[in-house]
């Protein structure tokens, strides 16, 4: 487990782009929808969400391309190597993708979103809950 003291670090697979968070990650999910597995290149999304003010551009500010991926959403990745990093809400990181984040993210999956479109390759391990969707409102 991570030291929460600590800042959490992360990058992209080239090395340009690179970041920091200086608190927890939180609510840490998995969405298996089509959009996920195209937007990350994979069985779904990987993804912890931030809190505000934490996150920080170190390196590679200029590497960083953004797409839309609906109104007031979007996902940031390198412009060199393709890696996505990060969801966005308008200008502020939301976000981001676990697997390029350094070493241990202080999280674990606690829910898998849409599962009801997975892809049929795709094997969902571990204990967390499934939802064929949204999870129900609390």
């Amino acid at each position: 487990m991570t030291d929460p003291a600590q800042p959490l670090t992360g990058g992209c697979f080239c090395g340009l782009v690179r970041y920091r968070i200086d608190a927890p990650l939180r609510a840490a999910r998995s969405c298996h929808c089509s959009r996920c597995r195209k937007a990350f290149s994979g069985a779904g999304s990987a993804y912890a969400e931030v809190e505000p003010g934490a996150f920080a551009w170190e390196s590679g500010q200029d590497q960083l391309r953004h797409y839309s991926t609906m109104p007031g959403w979007g996902l940031c990745f390198c412009g060199n190597c393709g890696t996505t990093l990060c969801g966005m809400q308008g200008e502020q990181v939301h976000g981001v993708t676990l697997g390029p984040v350094d070493g241990d993210p202080g999280v674990a999956i606690a829910m898998h979103l849409f599962v009801g479109s997975k892809a049929s390759w795709d094997h969902i391990g571990g204990d967390a809950p499934q939802f064929a969707e949204f999870p129900p409102a609390a």
